[in-house]
Parts: structure tokens; sequence; C-alpha cells
């Protein structure tokens, strides 16, 4: 059993009233009269009896009782059974960031979709509410079965900033939890496309609006001593065929000022327009285009994303052809530190522990070609061994990466690359596969560093992580700090909002990456619409077997119940 409306029982305090009536009687003065016989039941006792008396009509008292229990159950919207768990109601709101655009009245459509949902739970007569927001990663706002003025103030704090997704999986989610047969409410900005699977208990609604849009589609920042590279993609979803792009430089270290600049943008019909912008001593560069339907996806802000180095030292017992070879391309690789200390790197002859041996043993071969190469593999980027002549020794362990008949060239093992080749007879360090190969080889070791490899990141996009083995990590963002577990190259699920994330160790900080609100599929708004697709009408069905309202039954036990006292009340 449940209350609707629990004050209503307050009404029973007319119980007092009623009890103390019929125990309490008006004292009556004395009257003479010649005889009893003209009535028809003689009292003697209540002419002169006391104030309160026992009475004889316990049967009019109760049925009374039971009236005021009857008007009491009903004015506190008593339920019984399935009644009393009252009415259950499934909303499910998009997440992706279109519904952030303004409409021509200025009103955002998550703001119409708050409005909406209010007057479907309300038109429901929910007491019950489920509130799920669909994403690559569907979130719980409020809920299972949350109070509706729980549910809504959870829906008036979200923010739809997420990327383009299937929002499939949320609705099959969402229909678990209604139960079998019960109608989903699902808010958003279009309708459903030509093909696409709705579950037939969804009843989808579209609010949007077609909205011209200019929109800043990627942005990244890299930092090579004290210059700043800003690379910024701007696309246009229809509007002006020109934008002005401000951009503004905060001061960074060892500079007095910061900059800004305006650049005139103009914007291909189909595609993107780059923008590559340089600064000089930069700290934090924002960017933002001019206010349209939709402010979040013109504006990013970029921290300073330096180079890390690398720190390389060699082995002092190469080969003085293959040290000479090494030393010449450390001496022009950027980002590179080259020297023992802690931490450094050792590239190293064969049979050591290097993480590059250089260098061959055995019955050395020469080899012209053919080459087989693994394709696909990051070592092997733009690495083109025409024209080389490759002299090999005896095969290195690990996976083959490069092979020349039965001879293995480059293998891999455990993070270690093995490189058999004997320098002094070969010719692969006068040819533009040399520092190319070289070059691989220190980014990847770049890549296994501590950190993030990457600190500008669109909304929807994996977020890659390294750690080290033996440290305890935690991932801290706009919704809270995340344990990590695992050692060394991470990808994590993308993040759900966008925003800044932190890298901890042990509690401090290591390295950060922003996630930007930007994705082409969100901002493009031309095909945005409003409308509505019923429910099937099995949903329908079940939804009606639901109370629409009070109960009826105690306002018949309360007629039932003032009727029989009258009968009572009016026997002799």
């Amino acid at each position: 059993m449940s209350f609707g409306f629990p004050w209503g029982l307050l009404a029973l305090a007319a119980w007092g009233p009623l009890v103390a009536a019929y125990f309490l009687r008006r004292r009556q003065k004395p009257v003479t009269v010649s005889a009893l016989f003209l009535w028809r039941t003689p009292r003697p006792r209540a002419e002169a009896g006391p104030r309160f008396e026992r009475f004889t009509r316990e049967a009019s008292l109760l049925l009374e009782a039971l009236a005021v229990l009857a008007a009491a159950l009903f004015l506190a919207d008593v339920r019984w059974g399935d009644e009393a768990r009252g009415r259950h109601v499934v909303l499910v709101v998009d997440g992706g960031l279109s519904l952030s655009a303004r409409g021509p009245d200025g009103v955002t459509v998550l703001e119409r979709v708050r409005r909406e949902a209010a007057t479907r739970l309300n038109a429901e007569g929910a007491t019950r509410v489920t509130l799920l927001a669909s994403g690559l990663s569907p979130q719980v706002l409020a809920g299972p079965e949350a109070e509706p003025s729980r549910a809504l103030a959870a829906l008036e704090s979200f923010q739809a900033l997420g990327a383009g997704h299937d929002v499939t999986p949320t609705l099959l989610w969402a229909q678990e939890l209604a139960g079998p047969g019960r109608r989903v409410h699902f808010f958003t900005d279009a309708m459903p496309e030509e093909g696409l699977a709705v579950p037939p208990l969804v009843r989808w609604t579209a609010l949007g609006a077609p909205r011209d849009n200019v929109a800043l589609v990627s942005a990244q920042r890299r930092d090579e001593g004290p210059l700043a590279t800003v690379t910024l993609r701007v696309a246009r979803f229809g509007g002006p065929e020109q934008v002005a792009l401000r951009v503004l430089a905060r001061p960074g270290v060892g500079a007095k000022e910061g900059s800004e600049r305006s650049e005139p943008v103009t914007l291909p019909a189909e595609g993107a327009a780059t923008v590559r912008l340089t600064f000089e001593n930069a700290g934090d560069v924002e960017v933002s285009l001019p206010p349209d339907a939709l402010p979040e996806d013109g504006q990013a802000r970029l921290v300073p994303s330096a180079v890390r180095p690398v720190r390389l030292a060699l082995a002092e017992a190469l080969e003085a052809p293959a040290r000479q070879a090494l030393e010449r391309f450390l001496s022009v690789a950027p980002g590179v530190e080259v020297g023992a200390a802690e931490g450094a790197l050792l590239w190293g002859p064969p049979g050591t522990d290097a993480r590059l041996t250089v260098g061959a043993s055995g019955t050395l071969r020469t080899f012209v070609g053919p080459f087989f190469s693994e394709k696909g593999h990051p070592l092997l980027d733009d690495v083109q061994l025409g024209g080389v002549r490759w002299t090999a020794g005896s095969n290195p362990p690990g996976r083959p990466l490069v092979t020349a008949e039965d001879t293995v060239l480059l293998s891999e093992e455990d993070g270690r690359v093995h490189l058999n080749l004997a320098l002094a007879r070969s010719n692969l360090q006068r040819t533009p596969a040399w520092p190319v190969l070289l070059g691989n080889v220190v980014r990847e070791a770049r890549r296994a560093q501590e950190g993030f490899p990457r600190h500008q990141l669109n909304v929807g996009e994996p977020l890659p992580v390294v750690t080290e083995a033996g440290a305890r990590y935690a991932l801290e963002g706009p919704l809270g700090p995340k344990p990590l577990f695992g050692a060394g190259a991470l990808t994590l699920p993308a993040p759900p909002v966008p925003g800044r994330y932190t890298l901890l160790r042990e509690g401090d900080p290591v390295d950060v990456a922003d996630v930007l609100p930007l994705d082409a599929r969100e901002s493009e708004l031309r095909g945005r619409n409003s409308g509505e697709r019923q429910a099937s009408a099995e949903a329908r069905d079940a939804d009606g077997a639901a109370p629409a309202g009070r109960a009826r039954w105690p306002l018949g036990v309360l007629l039932g119940a003032l009727l029989l006292d009258f009968y009572v009340t009016r026997r002799p």
C-alpha cells in the first residue's frame, strides 16, 4: 500500500469529534409529565444522569467512522497491489553535442527536451522515473526508479556535449529497465534515418530544427623549443563563405605579454579549410569562431604540448662504423638528448640488453633485394629499401619485420629492436631509409614514455596513455578521479565528456590532455528536424493498464457507509 498524497490522512482527525459526540450528551432540564406511556422508549436515567454515558448506537458510530476512513483514503490517493508500486516511466535523452544547438528563438534543443520531459512525466502520472543519456558509453542520470523531482533536477544539470553515436544500444537497455511491454520515451533533435532499426516500444520525439553552422573540426598544437605551431581545420555546414578566426595566445615562460590576431578564413562548400599559425613563448592558446547556432564547437583552448625529449646513450662496445652512423643521425634528430643518464635508452651491439642493437655476427651475406617487410608496422613507416645493399649475419631473436630469403634483417623482441646489419659492407646508412628507420625507432620510444602520447583529442576518440609498472595511477577529469589498471601502453575508452584530464601517479600529476568538444557529425545541423514516432500499439495498451488518477473505490465505500448509517438510524 502507498499514498500519492499522504497529507490527506489528516482527515482521520475527524474521528475525535465524532467519538466525542457519541459520548457527550447535553444536560436536559427536568420536565414534569402526567404519564410515561406516551413515550416510545422511556429513559428515566437520561433526565438526571451523568453528562457522559455509555451510548447504545455502536453500529452507527462504526459506520460513520468507516465513512471518515474512506474519505481520508481517497484524499490520500491510496493504492494497493500493482497500483501501490506507482507508475514507472523510462526516459532517454540524446547526449550528442548537437542538442546544445540554439534554435531561431535562441533556446537550445536540450532546454526544449527538459520542458517536454516535465510535461510528459506529468501527463503519464509518473511516480518513479529512470533517466538515461545515450552516448558511446550510456549514462544513468537518475535512478533506476528515482523520484520525478530528482530525475528532472538531474536533467536540468545535464549538459549534452558527447560525440556522434548509435542510440540503439541505449534504447535496448532502457527497454530492459522499463520491463516487458512498457514504453520508452526518447528525446533527440532529428527523426530516425532511413533504415535505422528503432525498437517498436520506443516513442521517438525530435525537437530540433535545421540550422547553418561553421565549426572547428580539429585543433592541434605542437611545441618545439620556444616555437608553438597551432593547426586548425574549419568546416562550413552552411552559412557564410568567410569567417574571422580569433586567436589569443596567453604569455608563456619568458614572455612579458601575449598576442591576439584575427585571421580571415575562406571556407569551401565541402571539406574543411586548414589554418596553421605559429607563436613564440606562448602559453595557452584560445581559438574562437563567431557565435552561431552551436557555439560549443567554435571554441578550443590548447595548452602547451612540448615534444618530450628522448634520452639515449651509445654503448662503448659499438663498432666504429655503427657508432659514426648513429652519431650522425643523433646530431640532427629533434627532441633527442644524448648522454649517459638515469633512464636513458641504450643503443649497443648484438648480445647486449640495449633497446636497439646494431651489428652482425656469424657468416655475413649481402642482399640487394627483394626485401620482404611486415606491412603496417610503425617501425617501417615510409621506409623504402629500393637500391639498398644490406649485409647481415646470423638471425637475431624476436619477431621478424624485414627478411631477405631465409635471413632476418630486422626483428622486434619485447620492445627491443635488433638491426642485423654490418655497416662496413652496407650502404643503408647512406640512403633515405636510414634516418627514416631510426626516426621511427625514436618515435616509438617517445610513445612508450609515461604520460599521454597526444595532448589534444576530439570528443569520442579513445584516450591513449602510458603507465609504468609498480605504481598506482588514476585519471582525473570533469567527472572525478578514476583508477587505472595495467602497465605499459594503454588505450582507454573515449572520455564521456570533454574537458581536461590529468594523469596522476601516486596522487601527483604527471601529464595533462584536453578533450575538445569537436565532432563533424554533431556540427552538421542542416538535417535536424522535429517530429514524433509513436510506439507500437502493444506499448500503449500496456501503459493503459496503469492507473491514470485516484482510486475510486474509497468513494464507493464512503457512499455505502453513509446509506447504511441512514438505514440504521431510521430503524425504531
